[in-house]
């Protein structure tokens, strides 16, 4: 018995490392969140998760065999949230995940074999972080993105694919982010498009210098904070990424009448331009060979469209002016659009719209 042990031993060490998994990309059985790779605004937390807070951040990994499943919890007790998935490059549905009961879900394969999966977070930062604790399955190998450029993608709903997709939940019914649709916004089919990277930084219902229905706090004051809380400690890592483009769509909110109750002031053309300044000036702080690239809103025709052009169009001159040396700012006006989405948001196929007329303009831009 006691000459049969170092071989007993021998198997079991090789047992274990087959179950086992490390960043250099092991064969395993199980992935813990900190043996993945999350792309977009992401931490790995001291339990080992991966907490996904921006919209559509997500990873990848491969496994063997028919099915995998995915370990998570969400923050708060009776909460939900949606994951949107890829199964070997095709987009497979949006999955609706529960705080109570929660714990996990599978993620089936219609044929034996080795298989891809990107998972995305289809709600963004503010409807609260999704914390992946594991993957388990067969052969399990967690994925890097590709080197590619990268473009990070700042604004507001409209960015967050938010108020997008009805088809489960209809407008009017249900909670906020219950019609989110992060995977189909036109930043990630615009980057899809293009075999770029991509990270979205938008949060709904907010502005340049004032949010939809409250004098803020905007945009510029929350972009550091890593869940763009304003009361959080945490402040994201710009060396994280360095984008190749910096795209901001921001206006809408700022331009909006609120809910017609609360008193608002009418849209102060000065201070937007100059706050909008201000804030292209911080992205540069941080990125500073990026090309910025100013997106209006499709949301808007007529007075308010024509306002947000002008403004547009005055940010670029006083950015230039400060930058001589850089790249002129770029600036793209939406076609006019009648919006079929939610509460007058785009759609999953307006997104699709707005995705097309960007990709040239985007593809000159790296170019």
């Amino acid at each position: 018995m006691r000459r049969s042990y170092p071989i007993f031993s021998l198997v079991f060490s090789l047992i274990l490392i087959c179950c086992s998994t490390t960043k250099t990309g092991k064969i395993a059985g199980t992935l813990t969140g900190a043996d993945l790779f999350p792309y977009g605004r992401s931490v790995v937390n001291d339990q080992g998760e991966v907490e996904l807070i921006s919209s559509a951040s997500n990873f990848g990994f491969r496994f063997k065999g028919t099915e995998c499943r995915i370990n998570f919890r969400l923050a708060e007790p009776k909460s939900h949230s949606y994951l949107q998935y890829e199964l070997d490059g095709v987009y497979q549905e949006r999955i609706r995940i529960e705080a109570d009961p929660g714990g996990s879900f599978v993620i089936s394969a219609p044929k034996d074999g080795h298989h891809t999966i990107w998972l995305y977070k289809a709600t963004e930062a503010h409807t609260g972080p999704v914390f992946i604790q594991s993957v388990t399955g067969d052969h399990l190998q967690p994925l890097k993105r590709p080197d590619a450029p990268m473009i990070e993608f700042i604004g507001d709903s409209i960015t967050c694919g938010a108020a997008a997709d009805a088809s489960e939940t209809p407008c009017g019914a249900g909670v906020y982010h219950d019609q989110h649709s992060a995977y189909f916004a036109y930043g990630p089919r615009v980057a899809r498009a293009l075999k770029t990277n991509f990270m979205l930084s938008s949060i709904s219902g907010y502005g340049v210098y004032r949010n939809w229905n409250s004098d803020g706090p905007p945009v510029p004051q929350v972009y550091g904070k890593t869940d763009f809380q304003d009361n959080s400690s945490r402040m994201w890592d710009f060396g994280t990424y360095s984008p190749t483009i910096v795209s901001i769509a921001l206006g809408t909110n700022d331009m909006s009448n609120g809910d017609g109750k609360k008193p608002r002031l009418p849209f102060d053309s000065t201070t937007f331009v100059n706050r909008y300044v201000d804030f292209v000036q911080l992205v540069k702080s941080k990125y500073p060979q990026a090309q910025i690239a100013l997106l209006s809103s499709p949301m808007m025709n007529g007075k308010r469209r024509a306002a947000l052009q002008n403004c547009l169009s005055a940010v670029k001159g006083k950015v230039d002016a400060l930058y001589p040396s850089d790249q002129p700012v770029a600036v793209y006006f939406f076609k006019p659009m009648q919006a079929g989405g939610c509460t007058g948001h785009p759609n999953v196929e307006d997104h699709g719209v707005m995705a097309e007329e960007l990709v040239p303009f985007f593809r000159k831009l790296l170019e």
